[in-house]
């Protein structure tokens, strides 16, 4: 007898198809394995492990500028983070304006910034802006493109999340005789946030990944900082591997304290 088609799509997972799971993962274990062998032969061919490449890690300095660099990048992510969640919920309130004066016009930035890639903004504000006399510091110049173009896909999330709530909550909210503004701010909004927080956390992580564009205007992120420890010591790989383990650092904290958010509230 054939199994229902929602057993398959969403039921506990048979015999057979455990053994392909694990056949599947013990295989793409190998092949990945095998790669990062490959990769590292490479490298150790090349002469990328040796010490004169390395051994500038061992100074304070150097993690110093790494360190400096860092921060640059978490002040620049941090600004652009919250300019995102701010503007991504007033663009969110014009989108679902029943009047066309807000709406059209939300709707309207929300495709714009949607459809201009983030690094074209940043040009915009370190090539246009200053020849109509609006001169910002290259912290600006960063923070705010990746703010605002971050802040149109914040508003889709967030409407997305405002959609997901279930109907019956705004019509119990509204016979208990809350305006539509106390039923969104108060009932229907907080509910959304806790499904949206995983898209959330990937904007953020995206938020994080876009501050590398700060080479368009030199502004002292992490990858300016590295890119000026490889012009300095000539040691392309060692730098990117240890820029590389800090972003994910970076990234793995951002990913846990949003679980911190997640957890259901007592």
């Amino acid at each position: 007898m054939s199994r229902p088609l929602e057993d398959i799509l969403f039921g506990d997972p048979g015999r057979e198809a455990q053994t392909v799971t694990r056949a599947v993962s013990v295989t793409a274990a190998v092949v990945l394995l095998l790669l990062a062998a490959g990769i590292v032969f490479r490298f150790h061919a090349a002469g990328q492990f040796d010490a004169r490449y390395w051994e500038f890690f061992a100074w304070p300095t150097t993690w110093a500028f790494l360190a400096k660099g860092l921060l640059g990048t978490l002040a620049s992510a941090a600004t652009a983070a919250v300019i995102a969640l701010v503007l991504g919920l007033v663009l969110l309130v014009g989108r679902l304006s029943p009047l066309r004066l807000a709406r059209w016009p939300s709707v309207a930035v929300i495709e714009f910034l949607r459809g201009v890639p983030t690094l074209l903004l940043i040009y915009v504000g370190f090539l246009v802006l200053p020849s109509a006399g609006i001169k910002l510091n290259t912290y600006w110049m960063l923070t705010l493109p990746i703010g605002l173009s971050t802040a149109a896909v914040v508003a889709e999330v967030y409407r997305a999340g405002v959609l997901a709530v279930p109907r019956g909550q705004t019509d119990a909210a509204r016979s208990l005789g809350l305006t539509e503004a106390q039923v969104f701010f108060f009932v229907v909004f907080p509910q959304a946030l806790r499904y949206i927080v995983p898209a959330l956390v990937a904007q953020l992580v995206i938020v994080v990944k876009d501050t590398t564009f700060g080479y368009v205007v030199t502004y002292g992120e992490l990858m300016q900082n590295a890119k000026v420890l490889i012009a300095n010591y000539h040691a392309l790989v060692p730098v990117y591997l240890v820029v590389a383990v800090l972003y994910c650092l970076v990234n793995y904290a951002i990913s846990r304290a949003s679980k911190q958010l997640g957890r259901p509230m007592h």
